[in-house]
C-alpha cells in the first residue's frame, strides 16, 4: 500500500511516501504554504498525484503524553485532510522526529538552507518509517 506521511508545521510541511510494498520510504517535498487550508489543498493535491492509498500524519504529543495545541493543530490538519482526499488518515506520534532529522543532517553535514529545505521531508521520512515498523509488526 502507498502511504504518504505528513510532517506539518506552521510554514513549512514535509511530506514522504512509501512503494507498495511498504519497504522504502522516501522524501517527496516540503510544501512552502503558511495558510492552513491552502497547504491542506496541497498535500491532498500531491496525495492524488502520487496515488496515496493512506496518509499518516504527524500528531507532536507533548513528552508528557499530554495532548497540546500543536498536536490539536495536527489533528485537525488531519481531519481536513481526510474530508478533502477520501483516504483514511492516520494520526502517529511524532515526539523528537524533527531532532531526529537534525541529527541525520549532521552525520550527512547538510548545513544552511539545504539543511532548511530538507529537515521538514527527512522528519516525514522518519514518521513514516515509524509507522511502516509498526505495521510490518502488526502483521506477525
Amino acid at each position: 500500500m502507498k502511504i504518504l506521511a505528513v510532517d506539518f508545521g506552521d510554514s513549512r510541511t514535509g511530506i514522504a511516501i512509501c512503494d507498495k510494498s511498504e519497504f522504502l520510504a522516501s522524501p517527496v517535498c516540503v510544501i512552502q504554504e503558511k495558510n492552513f487550508l491552502h497547504c491542506a489543498n496541497a498535500v491532498a493535491e500531491k496525495a492524488k498525484e502520487l496515488q496515496a492509498e493512506l496518509l499518516v500524519i504527524g500528531y507532536p504529543k507533548n513528552m508528557n503524553n499530554t495532548i497540546g495545541e500543536r498536536a490539536e493543530k495536527c489533528k485537525n490538519f488531519a481531519n481536513i485532510l481526510q474530508e478533502l482526499t477520501g483516504l483514511e488518515t492516520v494520526l502517529w506520534d511524532e515526539r523528537c522526529t524533527t531532532v531526529s532529522a537534525h541529527q541525520y543532517l549532521n552525520q550527512t553535514n547538510t548545513r544552511g538552507k539545504k539543511r532548511k529545505a530538507v529537515v521538514d521531508a527527512v522528519a516525514a521520512v522518519i514518521i513514516l518509517e515509524s509507522y511502516l515498523g509498526y505495521r510490518k509488526n502488526q502483521m506477525k
